[in-house]
């Protein structure tokens, strides 16, 4: 499930991100998408490609990863987010929640670390 108003397009500096052509109120879930879960070992090699940037770790011991279907690969990362991210390793899912009032035209964004105002450097700003 996908929000019929939210888009990819250029994110300056960043690639492509995720934006919205509507307001979007607080606590609204956005998007849910269903995941691949891949295993440690397969997890090392993936750490060896480009996907490395849009695995996710998975599980309560975080020893698997999960590629996420759907737009959550594109979600940029900021440490004051707009959005949050929730995993359920049950059904293998990813949902996203806005975490206060987004307006049309801004980017959402997830914060890489799994909680949305979580400041610790991730690992493309660790120097």
């Amino acid at each position: 499930m996908v929000l019929p108003f939210l888009f990819i397009a250029p994110a300056p500096d960043r690639g492509r991100g995720m934006y919205t052509s509507e307001d979007i109120p607080a606590n609204t879930v956005i998007e849910i998408s269903p995941v691949i879960v891949m295993s440690g070992e397969e997890r090392k090699l993936l750490d060896q490609t480009l996907l490395h940037d849009y695995i996710f770790e998975w599980g309560d011991d975080q020893q698997r990863c999960c590629m996420a279907m759907g737009y959550v690969p594109v979600y940029n990362h900021s440490y004051t987010s707009n959005c949050e991210y929730e995993m359920d390793y049950d059904a293998d899912l990813i949902s996203i929640k806005t975490v206060r009032e987004v307006k049309a035209g801004e980017e959402l964004c997830i914060n890489y670390n799994g909680v949305w105002n979580d400041a610790t450097p991730v690992w493309f700003d660790v120097k």
